[in-house]
């Protein structure tokens, strides 16, 4: 394995120090955000058995037949509602939100609002 950036090496960092008080329940599952430079990914993992029960990206076919977003901003919050509709849909409401290391603003801000709009409390 290649050697890591400092910054990589400080988002892993922070994403173990939040893993360690979130832990996503039958009840409560965590909804779990990466972003990439291009694109940008949600799920809602249940972590007691592993299992992935609701997941939306910029990569999915509804974003993709989207006509083109202003900005990357605009695609996270089309796939917060994308994630918050199907988890609705399979009767899930509440999730614990996990950042997975990235600070909680722009496009992971915008993921939580578009998954709030789209019916999920947490």
């Amino acid at each position: 394995m290649g050697t890591l950036s400092l910054k990589k090496k400080a988002r892993l960092k922070r994403k173990r120090r939040v893993r360690k008080k979130i832990y996503g329940s039958q009840e409560r599952p965590r909804l779990s955000v990466f972003r990439s430079a291009r694109h940008i990914y949600a799920q809602i993992v249940e972590d007691t058995t592993g299992h992935t029960m609701a997941s939306a990206s910029t990569l999915d076919k509804e974003a993709q037949g989207h006509p083109k977003f202003e900005n990357k901003v605009d695609a996270a919050r089309f796939v917060g509602k994308l994630l918050g509709q199907r988890s609705v849909e399979k009767g899930i409401s509440r999730v614990a939100f996990d950042r997975n290391g990235f600070s909680y603003q722009g496009r992971v801000q915008a993921i939580a609002t578009g998954a709030r709009e789209g019916g999920l409390n947490f």
